[in-house]
């Protein structure tokens, strides 16, 4: 089982580890922080406790604050 993973620059299909393997596991695995990143599963916005399921495409979108 697998999912496309796009963040930034990067595009690759990547292995699914666990049945329960959500966006929080993903962002924990990339070292990013959730309070930074916006989270889009199949083109829907997510939050970090949605389980990635097989054939998925997961869009990790970073926030860039300023003033």
């Amino acid at each position: 089982m697998s999912f496309i993973l796009k963040y930034k620059n990067l595009e690759e299909e990547r292995e699914i580890p666990t049945s329960d393997y959500t966006i929080r596991d993903l962002l924990n695995e990339l070292e990013l922080s959730a309070q930074t990143m916006v989270s889009k599963q199949n083109g829907e916005l997510v939050i970090e406790d949605t389980v990635i399921n097989d054939g998925d495409e997961i869009h990790l979108v970073q926030i860039i604050y300023g003033g």
